[in-house]
């Protein structure tokens, strides 16, 4: 892993260096995704069975093949063992109850005059969410995408799942019967995420897509913007740990291990005060290492884009984490809540040395699907918010008409749009 220290002349220039992810398309993905959109959208079904076939090696005859009913989720669910089905089901009703304290309700209030103003809340009416299926099975990330949408009170939740060979993931399965999903498609990539945005004779239209991808679900669902809404395009996982220096050295080196077997362009990142501590996660990394299954592909993602990092206190270590911005960040300290105040940007905050992120990815509560690449010093983790949307109420009185017209008049004239300053003007005379 590269070790920079804060104190070093270059260090903003290594550090930018370290962080920069291109996050522009790839001009032959886009192509292939814009032609693979506009075929969906032209043919429907068809197309779908076609690329779903070519790019999963499946034999899908039509899309009947393609679709699991409620039944069959169900069927999943109880071939789980028990202590597997029990975990399950303790991280949904987790995720479950976290996620209700975010539910938003409609509101208003009236001026002296009677006028009423507010704010009505209602959930979107069909959702579709896209769940991983290539290198690894997700069945956590089911339940963060339909669990919300489920509270927020999603009219229909449309899942859809690539399954390579036709294998399909029984945990995958069974998230999704436990946690409301109403129809599932196997079948993924740019078609999927087509399919859900222009709809086809057997995939229903959605109002927004959620959920991860790769370099080509990406690309599709920027394309697909503003036919329907997007949560987010995700980049490459990241993690960064803040620490004092007394956390044992095997549990950090396993929590950047943690983000870093995602993908070898996952980023994990050290921060800490003490040059003798880095030495030990650093000992602990290489004597870890060889005992993890996904060891090529951790090695890979420490090698290009890992960092030990040495800072000059941990107040400059909170100054450094809010620049990057970390999907998610660790503050393995003795009192967290002391740093707490300093962090301005992170999409999810995990506090404490018994705070392994892996346990937000799974079960703790909060969401984990969570902005990448430095976005969340603008963007929040997927939510119920993300599934409501917000109509603004106005019912003006006769009274409120009289003392707001005159003002709309004044400021319509000023902008030279007559027909709204008549509009209002018409209304300050009238009779009940």
């Amino acid at each position: 892993m590269l070790k920079l220290s804060s104190s070093q002349a270059d260090f903003t220039d290594r550090l930018q260096a370290l962080l920069a992810f291109e996050t522009a398309q790839d001009p032959a993905v886009d192509a292939a995704v814009a032609a693979i959109c506009d075929d969906v959208k032209a043919r429907g079904d068809a197309a779908v069975i076609e690329y779903t076939n070519r790019f999963d090696r499946m034999r899908a005859a039509s899309m009947a093949d393609l679709t699991l009913s409620r039944e069959q989720l169900e069927a999943a669910f109880q071939r789980l063992s028990d202590p597997v089905r029990h975990a399950l089901s303790t991280a949904a009703e987790r995720v479950r109850r976290y996620h209700e304290k975010q539910l938003a309700h409609s509101w208003s209030y009236q001026d002296e005059d009677g006028t009423l103003l507010g704010q009505q809340v209602t959930p979107l009416d069909r959702v579709g969410i896209y769940v991983p299926g290539g290198k690894a099975a997700y069945p956590s990330s089911v339940l963060m995408n339909a669990l919300p949408a489920k509270v927020a009170g999603v009219g229909e939740i449309i899942m859809v799942v690539p399954t390579p060979d036709g294998e399909r993931n029984d945990l995958v399965l069974a998230a999704a019967y436990i946690a409301g999903v109403d129809k599932v498609f196997t079948c993924g990539g740019a078609q999927a995420v087509a399919a859900l945005a222009y709809g086809t004779e057997t995939v229903p239209q959605v109002d927004k897509i959620t959920g991860p991808g790769n370099a080509y679900v990406a690309a599709a669902k920027r394309r697909v913007f503003g036919v329907v809404g997007i949560d987010m395009v995700a980049g490459p996982s990241e993690i960064l740990v803040i620490c004092d220096g007394d956390t044992p050295p095997d549990w950090v080196a396993m929590d950047l291990f943690s983000q870093a077997e995602h993908d070898e362009i996952a980023q994990a990142i050290l921060l800490c005060p003490s040059a003798e501590y880095i030495a030990q996660v650093e000992a602990s990394v290489a004597r870890l290492l060889p005992q993890m299954s996904r060891r090529a592909i951790i090695e890979a993602s420490l090698s290009n884009r890992g960092a030990l990092i040495q800072v000059s206190d941990l107040a400059q270590a909170c100054e450094i984490a809010n620049y990057i911005a970390p999907e998610h960040l660790e503050l393995s300290v003795a009192n967290p809540d002391e740093l707490l105040p300093r962090i301005r940007h992170a999409g999810a905050i995990f506090m404490g040395r018994f705070t392994s992120e892996s346990l937000g990815d799974y079960c703790a509560g909060p969401n984990h699907v969570l902005p990448t690449s430095r976005t969340a010093r603008f963007a929040s983790p997927l939510g119920v918010y993300d599934f409501q949307k917000r109509s603004s109420l106005i019912r003006v009185s006769q009274a409120g008409a009289r003392a707001l017209g005159q003002v709309a008049s004044l400021l319509a004239h000023g902008e030279g749009l007559s027909a709204h300053a008549r509009a209002a003007e018409l209304r300050l005379d009238a009779n009940a």
